[in-house]
């Protein structure tokens, strides 16, 4: 096996990127609807226009963006194969190493929220005494 050359990775998604988005979705043209089909001919139209609109006026980018970029990521080509990873240390006297691994679709953003308990028991216990 070849040496792997591993990288420190963030995401850093350019401004004019979400400015074309939300150009785009301003410029969404939207079919007439079937009267009384909801689900039965496709998506239901009320519903697109609302997740739309969600992703030109709700959804916080740069909030998504800085909860990713705050696990510490990597990228590394092993035999030729690009890899992108989360590692995450272990706290304590003697941390076990751990491998999760996803299948597509999917990230390593499915297990974030059971990163710190793996990763730091010691203080989910003194949250969960605290809590007593």
């Amino acid at each position: 096996m070849d040496a792997v050359d591993v990288q420190p990775f963030r995401l850093a998604v350019p401004q004019e990127v979400l400015d074309d988005l939300r150009d785009r979705l301003d410029r969404t043209r939207f079919p007439r609807a079937v009267r009384g089909g909801g689900w039965d001919y496709g998506t239901d139209l009320d519903y697109l226009r609302d997740l739309v609109g969600y992703w030109r006026d709700g959804y916080d980018w740069r909030a998504a963006e800085a909860a990713l970029n705050a696990i510490p990521q990597f990228t590394a080509s092993v035999d030729g194969v690009d890899l992108h990873f989360a590692h995450v240390r272990g706290v304590g006297p003697a941390p076990l190493p751990l491998l999760f691994s996803h299948g597509w679709p999917g990230s390593f953003w499915e297990v974030h929220k059971i990163l710190g308990p793996l990763t730091d028991p010691a203080a989910v216990a003194r949250l969960l005494d605290a809590g007593r």
